[in-house]
């Protein structure tokens, strides 16, 4: 098995015993490569340092991505128990540096490799086993079940190379060479660069859903963009280019840096590139495992605010309208040279796919026309914040792998690095970090004369998430006041004359119950599984306000605003944390609570029984939890076995009610009686959803001694 050349599925031609073979040796194959990557630690306690601050250690992604298998296969329904509940929690949310990532290092009593390697093999005999015995039908698309394999796989791969970063940030005693992770032994003085001229044209971007190759949610859909003519640097800026910056004091003149790059400029007191380290001798280098001499060949490193700040400096210089490029300029570019996407080639013809070294090599090595580089030796910063192209869905089994992003403050990167591998190594991929984050990403310039798009107000497209943020913010429809805001008050009436420190909101939503209950809880937490409502109550804790539309008729939308201070809650938003997270499969350090509030939550859990019998653990002796649900049981949200309610057992019916008192009875006493709370959610100007939901109060009962 060649760890360091393989090829991503393609996934709508061969012989379904064929295909699953392939995909069964792909998964194989980047299972094994993820554990190659952490064999260059050279102690155990390099697992456990945060050396990059705004990620876990490497204990967690060591973890992680085998914990998102069996995460994923359990929310398609493709597996029905878990391989280690505390690892599929523990390990579950850490992507992207998202604010609600949970870092606090005093959560987490890390397990040691020798377990969390005990775990991956056991996931790896699970993922195995589900290959072979999935059913198969070609072909393989965005609705096959197969697709959340080749997920997990992409996932993994994504992680290889950010876990590479780390790995580059660590002591450099932290680290050992192996030949595996061989670099380029080639270095010397960089070509002069200079621009050259790109023809404009059409330029069209996204997949339709019948594309051979696997895609995230993000590529798929369509844009097109006329873009006129411009140039391009022949080569990516190299350290040499690089150092004239540097040398003119570049990282201390704020007239070259937007206000968000002067701001972290000043924050992290850089004067040089992250991999460049100070010498008596001159600046080295720092590969993955090795500190080098300086590679001045090499292509620089740098984040999207130090790419930016260069180009503004040499614009300063030239007098020429030098910037980055946008996403279409690149693909321009790209198109022009007729490169073959990753699955087709017979071999990478840039420094990509891990098919020639662990590190970057000189910017004149790979030619394609008069350019060099135009995919692989680093990623390249573009000058466009990610959003979606028309048509674009979530896909249900992972609904915050883009949305998280689309906020204006991530910036795609293009190309590819040396380490790209998978969905990551082809034309449509679109990967965005926040502009003062590190990959393996540096840049080339362009020169033109139409300006990038400015990003536009986000207002909030998800069909879903805008409901919800009316259902919660917006005015009340038939006469019916706000659920959320019922729900809190319920909670308070309960928590009175009892203590209130700390309260839970379960299945939150976008938040206005958690921000309610601040009212009279010194700390709230938010927990729900989707991403996406999250993300919203989120910036309404940071911003205040929220946007987002609403359908009116058809196509016809109106444009809204979600603000705390309308409703006097800005002043309690400091309280108020959120997470995401399943709620029958909470993380420890949720627990202590004073009330927990489950509202219109257990009718869509895959398993409510577990939920039910194990919440006891999270309150307090005397905690209060409050239940409001309509009791909508439907099998595409909970398997009709797990019903509480809603069926007949001996001829009789079954009320969830009943079924409620039968699970809580051994910790809980029912406060008083069920009391009716009805909702409205608005869909169109014209349809909504008039519900009631059953609410009930249980105080939970001491433990016995």
């Amino acid at each position: 098995m060649d760890l360091r050349n393989t090829r991503t599925p393609i996934l709508n031609e061969g012989d379904a015993a064929e295909k699953r073979e392939e995909i069964r040796e792909y998964f194989h194959a980047t299972y094994s490569l993820d554990e190659r990557l952490y064999e260059t630690l050279a102690q155990e306690s390099a697992f456990y340092v945060r050396a990059e601050p705004l990620r876990h250690p490497l204990i967690f992604y060591l973890g992680h991505t085998a914990a998102f298998y069996i995460n994923k296969l359990i929310v398609s329904r493709q597996a029905r128990e878990r391989v280690n509940p505390r690892f599929e929690s523990m390990f579950a949310v850490g992507v992207d540096e998202m604010s609600w990532d949970d870092l606090n290092p005093a959560h987490y009593d890390w397990p040691s490799p020798a377990e969390v390697k005990a775990y991956r093999d056991a996931v790896r005999a699970v993922v195995d086993e589900t290959i072979r015995t999935m059913p198969l039908v070609m072909p393989i698309n965005w609705d096959n079940p197969f697709w959340v394999i080749l997920m997990g796989i992409e996932h993994q791969r994504i992680h290889i190379e950010t876990s590479s970063v780390i790995i580059r940030r660590l002591p450099i005693e932290m680290v050992r060479r192996l030949p595996l992770w061989s670099i380029c032994p080639d270095a010397g003085e960089a070509p002069e660069n200079e621009l050259l001229p790109v023809a404009g044209g059409r330029v069209v971007l996204g997949k339709s859903r019948d594309h051979p190759l696997y895609g995230w949610d993000n590529e798929f859909g369509r844009r097109e963009t006329e873009v006129r003519d411009f140039s391009a640097g022949r080569y990516l800026v190299s350290n040499r280019e690089y150092l004239g910056f540097v040398e003119d004091r570049g990282y201390e003149r704020e007239e070259f840096w937007t206000a968000e790059g002067w701001k972290w400029a000043a924050f992290s007191g850089a004067r040089h590139p992250l991999f460049w380290i100070e010498s008596a001798g001159g600046y080295r280098f720092r590969t993955m495992a090795r500190i080098i001499d300086m590679p001045w060949n090499w292509p620089v490193e740098v984040n999207y605010l130090e790419a930016k700040a260069f180009c503004n400096w040499l614009a300063h210089g030239t007098g020429k309208p030098i910037r980055l490029p946008t996403e279409v300029e690149w693909h321009r570019l790209r198109d022009l040279h007729d490169i073959p996407d990753q699955p087709y080639w017979p071999k990478a013809p840039g420094n990509i796919n891990l098919e020639h070294w662990a590190s970057s090599c000189p910017v004149n090595r790979f030619r394609f026309g008069e350019f060099f580089d135009l995919i692989g030796n680093v990623w390249q910063w573009t000058e466009t914040p990610i959003t979606g192209f028309d048509g674009f869905r979530i896909h249900p089994y992972y609904d915050d792998f883009s949305t998280p992003t689309f906020d204006t403050q991530h910036n795609l990167i293009k190309g590819g690095s040396w380490i790209s591998t998978g969905n990551e190594t082809t034309r449509d991929a679109r990967y965005a970090f926040r502009r003062h984050f590190f990959q393996h990403a540096g840049l080339r310039y362009v020169q033109s004369e139409q300006p990038p798009a400015v990003p536009e107000a986000m207002y909030e497209t998800d069909a879903a998430v805008s409901q919800y943020c009316e259902f919660h913010y917006g005015k009340p429809y038939f006469a019916v006041p706000s659920f959320p805001a019922r729900c809190a008050e319920v909670c308070a009436r309960h928590a009175r004359r009892r203590p209130r420190a700390k309260a839970l909101d379960l299945g939150c939503a976008v938040g206005r119950a958690a921000f309610e209950l601040a009212r009279e809880f010194d700390s709230v937490t938010g927990i729900d599984f989707s991403a996406r409502f999250i993300r919203v109550a989120l910036q309404l804790k940071e911003k205040g306000v929220a946007r987002y539309e609403l359908a009116e008729e058809g196509e016809i939308v109106s444009y809204h605003e979600a603000r705390l201070s309308e409703f006097g809650l800005d002043s309690f938003a400091d309280r108020v944390e959120f997470f995401q997270g399943d709620a029958t499969n909470l993380k420890p350090q949720f627990a202590g609570y004073d009330l927990v509030l489950a509202a219109n939550l257990i009718d869509r859990l895959n398993d409510p029984r577990q939920f039910l019998e194990t919440i006891h653990g999270r309150l307090n002796p005397g905690g209060v939890l409050v239940i409001a649900s309509p009791y909508t049981w439907l099998e595409e949200h909970t398997k009709k076995e797990n019903w509480l309610g809603g069926f007949r057992k001996a001829g009789e019916p079954c009320w969830t009610l009943d079924s409620l008192g039968e699970l809580l009875g051994p910790h809980f006493t029912m406060l008083d009686e069920p009391r009716e709370l009805e909702f409205v959610i608005r869909e169109t100007r014209r349809k909504f959803q008039h519900s009631v939901s059953e609410v009930t109060a249980w105080e939970r009962r001491p433990s016995p001694a």
